[in-house]
């Protein structure tokens, strides 16, 4: 069905309401916080013969934190309400600004204003700010007196407004002809152990029958339970989450749901990730510069106190602390190729015994290791411009974003087979090869992956050409966009 237009009227609008518990650069935690800040400004650059003669308004809305820095945004007050549920409940007030072309919301009230940190230790305060803001977001926009056609909500933190908008739908007039979208970056986090914030706002639990009973309080599975659209952070994911292995008990109900699961990968902000032009590395380089890189290796086995040796593969690790990345699996694989020549440099802050693994490594290997455990996003620049090869052996991997990011660099991936990784990398067995592949996720495989790594390496001609091949895909955001907005159009007009 096409829109209907009338001669003296606007290009007809899909307006999406767009919620998360992030969004660069206004507060950033984790790979969230770089689609929040990136899509819907993708979205809204969309134009309409892209989108099926529809102008997307995509606005955004997050928690007010306390660490927003307000003399930067200048945030100006636009409603106040207080929320209809049983209970006594915080005022909630509504500041909007714009964030680089993006209109926001920023909701503020007093779960939020109590946490410096966004995602803080404790369910029970976790539960109590995003089940607030969740609520707030359906009420916020009746406020507002501005009507999504589409509420688009992110991971946990978000999903009970999904569930809500359908109890409201079959309630409030308002909020009849609202569809829901649900993007999943990572099912394990479910937001368990918020039960007793969901019960002082009097919501009832799921009784989807298709739902494990243990499922049926959690704010992930009940938004997934009457979600209109459920997209997964990559085709392969989309299929995972359906296995044993992948589906973190939620396997079987997530199989009745297929026909409303999609995979769409995430993009990067090429305008921030963008080796010709990046401020942040010694050489900007291109396809056609490719020899500044070297400068950039050069300057960061300078700055490390490496060998400064071209001839040297330089391997980097950028990532979370995190078992989920692998981390303990990089750290024995490379143990394993130590007879090789190489060096590497570990990046990333989080789980203290995966930190105390790295630092342990630089000790054993201090001709070869350097361990740096923080958060420094400049430095990170510099490794996806001066390494030649960047390591991923993650467990699993809804997407991934470094190894999007390495491509752009010309640094090679060498990753695990899953989730967006397989969708994202093509091994060098195959045509046009922009990386490297492993199955088996064992210190062994992953050692043998290296090899494979250092064979290539020293065949200069054809490691430049795996370089340019990787640094020619496109992973910008307007693609992902386009599948966004298509899902859009769909339930606009269904």
């Amino acid at each position: 069905m096409q829109p209907v237009v009338s001669p003296v009227s606007q290009t007809p609008t899909i307006n999406v309401l767009f919620i998360a518990s992030e969004a660069d650069p206004l507060v950033k935690v984790g790979g969230l916080g770089d689609v929040a800040g990136s899509l819907p400004r993708a979205l809204r650059a969309l134009p309409s013969d892209q989108t099926g003669g529809y102008k997307l308004d995509v606005r955004l809305a997050l928690p007010f934190y306390p660490t927003i820095d307000v003399e930067k945004w200048r945030p100006s007050l636009l409603a106040q309400f207080e929320i209809s549920y049983p209970g006594n409940h915080p005022a909630v007030e509504v500041y909007s600004i714009n964030l680089e072309g993006i209109p926001t919301y920023l909701v503020k009230s007093r779960p939020i204003d109590e946490e410096q940190n966004v995602y803080p230790n404790g369910s029970g305060k976790n539960g109590d700010k995003f089940i607030l803001f969740s609520l707030a977001t359906l009420e916020m926009v009746k406020a507002l007196d501005w009507k999504p056609d589409i509420l688009h909500a992110n991971d946990w933190h978000t999903a009970l407004a999904v569930y809500e908008l359908a109890h409201k739908r079959t309630s409030d007039v308002f909020y009849n002809d609202i569809a829901s979208v649900l993007t999943l970056h990572n099912l394990p986090f479910m937001g368990a152990g918020t039960e007793k914030a969901l019960e002082s706002y009097g919501i009832p639990p799921s009784q989807d029958v298709a739902l494990p009973e243990w499922a049926r309080s959690v704010p992930l599975p009940m938004g997934l339970s009457v979600a209109d659209r459920i997209v997964a952070v990559s085709p392969t994911y989309a299929k995972e989450i359906t296995t044993s292995d992948f589906g973190c008990d939620l396997q079987d109900f997530l199989c009745t749901r297929t026909s409303r699961i999609k995979g769409i990968l995430n993009g990067v902000d090429t305008r921030v990730w963008n080796a010709e032009k990046d401020p942040n590395i010694p050489a900007p380089f291109s396809t056609s510069t490719l020899e500044n890189k070297k400068i950039d290796k050069q300057t960061l086995q300078a700055e490390f106190g490496l060998e400064a040796n071209p001839d040297i593969p330089l391997l980097i690790l950028v990532s979370r602390m995190d078992r989920q990345k692998g981390v303990d699996i990089a750290i024995e694989g490379l143990r394993q190729a130590n007879e090789l020549t190489w060096q590497a440099i570990l990046l990333g802050t989080g789980d203290p015994t995966l930190e105390s693994a790295c630092q342990h490594l630089q000790q054993e290997l201090p001709d070869k290791v350097r361990a740096v455990m923080r958060f420094d996003s400049a430095l990170s620049h510099r490794l996806y411009a001066g390494a030649d090869i960047i390591m991923m052996p993650s467990r699993y991997e809804p997407c991934g974003l470094s190894q999007l990011i390495a491509m752009r660099y010309g640094t090679i991936p060498l990753a695990h087979a899953i989730g967006g990784l397989a969708d994202t990398i093509k091994d060098v067995s195959l045509p046009n090869p922009t990386g490297f592949l492993f199955s088996d996720l064992t210190p062994q495989s992953f050692a043998n992956g290296l090899h494979r790594c250092f064979n290539e390496y020293q065949q200069k001609t054809t490691w430049a050409m795996l370089q340019k091949n990787a640094m020619q895909q496109d992973f910008s955001w307007k693609q992902s966009a386009l599948e966004y907005a298509a899902i859009y159009r769909e339930l606009k007009e269904t």
